[in-house]
């Protein structure tokens, strides 16, 4: 008789802010009147870059 596989646990969702990719995009500020010259990415700090949701 054959053995039975346990089934796989379900792929983890993806993170909500980052949407997977575990980086995200931030304005960059310049000047006194604060003016956006760009964006920068950096580490999701919702799930830490895992790209993973965290409940």
């Amino acid at each position: 008789m054959a053995t039975k596989k346990a089934p796989e646990p379900p792929a983890p969702a993806p993170c909500a802010v980052c949407k997977g990719s575990g980086e995200v995009s931030v304005p960059v500020r310049v000047g006194r009147k604060r003016r956006v010259a760009g964006e920068q990415t950096g580490m999701c700090l919702t799930c830490l870059g895992s790209g993973e949701a965290t409940d």
